[in-house]
């Protein structure tokens, strides 16, 4: 252990001083370069005295910190790592929410986020439709529309990455402004309108995410035992979903869900589709039972068309809205049920506003809530689905999680796995690493010893 530690931190050193000299080094070389323009020689820029110490108090900074890293073990300083990105979430709030929100993941994209190397409370270890979670803790859909840092946000410790919605043709979604911040309640109203890069683009970044998985799978296979359990899935550490949409001029949608399945279904270890974003006129409407019967049965039709190896085809799960009466919640369990629907997220963004919202005057914009408020109305939701299938499908809860509380009280309503978005984008990747430990403190502190044992508590 003492080895690898030492080797964590030389790597890391190494790199934070390579990348700070590297830079010295540039921004010298850009000086030196407009120098030569003015000047018949090749002069070298001499920095000031000013200059001098600061740099001299950088590398002697960088050089003590390293050696006082050193000493310490490599889940601690992973923690600092963690704790260390809330000192970023107060420049985030000052940026537009869309661009915050281009830049977050541009940053994971690029691996400049940190990522978890301490394992997981084995409480909270867990399977589901044959997949290994070792957390139930996952990013929603929305984040990472376009699959562009599945690595980064995978590594920061979620024990699943949902990405999209994902529609078969490029488009630019609503019109700008479309993304808009209630900070003071937590939550977050959007109308982007399923804005995307398309299939190909996100088949492209997926396969070359699957195939560098598959090499990992190959290098380790002479180093791990047989006995190891073996966690996540196709994209890494972490089970990968992928949250399939239809094209806002698409009139027949379950031909946008069908080219979904053949282009993405081999690089998903779980599929979703979405029918209930309220940002894409008449997407809803597909949730009454006769269009949702025949959308699911032409989807599951192409997917179990294919080829499929030992693990079989992905499970395919349905994205559902939190506004919903009765009468339509039933239908949407009557077609789970008789179709044999691998599971249903619970729920999607609400068009309400709830009482706690509606003093704040950006809750009049158009669109999607999520985040805070949204919390009771989709536990509702889930709570009501969960009685309604009887406990035989597994259920994602998601809607106002942002704690590891909130995530205990969706899976004793009947979730077997929760997911975030909201909170995660106000957060930041150290609420991950803090949710595991709450979630698995609660656990403890009512006597459960498995996420399973849970499940459903409330209605014991």
């Amino acid at each position: 252990m003492a080895v690898s530690v030492r080797r964590f931190i030389s790597k890391n050193l190494f790199r934070c001083n390579s990348k700070f000299i590297s830079n010295l080094s540039n921004s010298y070389s850009t000086a030196s370069s407009s120098s030569t323009t003015v000047s018949a020689g090749p002069k070298i820029p001499q920095p000031s005295k000013k200059g001098r110490l600061f740099t001299g108090a950088t590398l002697g900074l960088i050089i003590a910190g390293g050696a006082y890293v050193s000493t310490v073990d490599e889940a601690t300083f992973c923690g600092w790592l963690f704790s260390a990105t809330k000192l970023v979430n107060p420049f985030f709030a000052l940026l537009d929410p869309e661009d915050a929100h281009r830049l977050g993941v541009a940053a994971a994209a690029r691996g400049w986020v940190p990522r978890e190397k301490r394992p997981d409370p084995s409480i909270l270890q867990l399977e589901v439709w044959g997949r290994k979670f070792s957390n139930p803790i996952g990013l929603a859909a929305g984040f990472d529309k376009n699959a562009e840092a599945v690595d980064g946000l995978l590594g920061v410790g979620f024990g699943f990455l949902e990405v999209g919605s994902v529609i078969p043709v490029p488009q630019e979604g609503n019109p700008k402004p479309r993304i808009f911040r209630l900070r003071e309640e937590g939550a977050i109203i959007n109308r982007c309108g399923f804005n995307s890069e398309g299939i190909v683009t996100v088949a492209k970044r997926l396969g070359a995410q699957h195939g560098k998985r598959k090499l990992q799978e190959t290098s380790s296979t002479s180093s791990s035992s047989s006995d190891d359990v073996k966690l996540g899935g196709k994209a890494g550490p972490g089970i990968l979903g992928v949250n399939l949409g239809k094209n806002k001029t698409t009139e027949d949608a379950a031909s946008d869900y069908v080219q979904g399945v053949h282009t993405l279904s081999q690089y998903a270890d779980y599929l979703v589709i979405n029918v209930s974003s309220p940002n894409t006129p008449g997407l809803r409407q597909l949730q009454g039972r006769k269009q949702l019967k025949d959308i699911v049965k032409k989807v599951q039709a192409a997917r179990d068309e294919m080829q499929w190896g030992e693990e079989g085809p992905p499970p395919l799960l349905v994205k559902i809205a939190p506004d919903l009466s009765k009468p339509d919640l039933e239908d949407i369990a009557a077609v789970a049920l008789a179709l044999h629907v691998d599971g249903l997220i619970i729920s999607n963004t609400t068009v309400s506003r709830p009482d706690t919202v509606r003093r704040n005057p950006i809750s009049q914009e158009a669109g999607g809530l999520s985040g805070k408020p949204l919390f009771n109305l989709s536990t509702s939701i889930l709570r009501e689905m969960y009685t309604l299938t009887r406990g035989k499908i597994p259920l994602i809860g998601c809607g106002g999680v942002s704690s590891g509380e909130d995530a205990y009280k969706k899976i004793r309503a009947g979730a077997t796995l929760v997911q975030l978005y909201a909170a995660f984008a106000f957060g930041g990747p150290a609420l991950i690493p803090q949710m595991k430990a709450e979630l698995a403190a609660c656990l403890e502190r009512d006597g459960f010893k498995s996420i399973n044992e849970a499940v459903g508590a409330d209605f014991r």
